[in-house]
């Protein structure tokens, strides 16, 4: 494991999961460094108890890059980071890991802090997942009106269950 980092209870993370997630924002990322992977950023998500698990799920469209390394791989990371990082953030979230390596162009360091899995040093806390289940919205089940309107091209949302394996905090 990396040394700037140690390991933590999922229980034991003090920040609000809504201010982690839809305030902060964060980086999803599935694949390898070996194999490739690809990180996007994402502000929608939860983390909580299911099944007897320490959870966390996301939310990818088909039509994003990271789509298809969440598809083909067992395990993904939520890297979360302090606010100096925004324009990192804002870059991997507006530019394709099809068309530009957005460590590079970021600055970030990629590490794999387990076998399977890519994180980024720069970040405070990494939660590591296991899939669990995956589930596609299907607009007929939208319960209020408005939610069809977030969808104007009907790319819609993957939910991806994962256990949290691992919970890394910066020293």
């Amino acid at each position: 494991m990396n040394p700037i980092f140690k390991e933590i209870k999922p229980d034991d993370i003090s920040q609000s999961v809504f201010k982690l997630i839809a305030e902060d924002w964060f980086l999803l990322t599935a694949g390898t460094e070996s194999d490739g992977y690809n990180t996007m950023t994402a502000s929608w998500g939860g983390m909580g108890q299911l099944w007897h698990k320490r959870v966390a799920f996301v939310f990818v469209r088909p039509q994003r890059h990271t789509w298809k390394f969440m598809e083909n791989n067992e395990l993904f990371t939520m890297s979360f980071f302090p606010e100096n990082y925004r324009d990192a953030l804002k870059y991997c979230g507006s530019h394709s890991g099809r068309d530009t390596d957005k460590a590079i162009e970021t600055g970030l360091t990629p590490f794999e802090p387990s076998a399977g899995t890519v994180a980024f040093e720069e970040a405070e806390l990494i939660l590591e997942c296991r899939k669990l289940y995956f589930g596609d919205f299907q607009p007929e089940r939208f319960l209020d009106d408005k939610i069809e309107g977030l969808y104007p091209e009907k790319g819609y949302h993957r939910m991806y269950i994962g256990e949290i394996e691992k919970v890394l905090k910066q020293n």
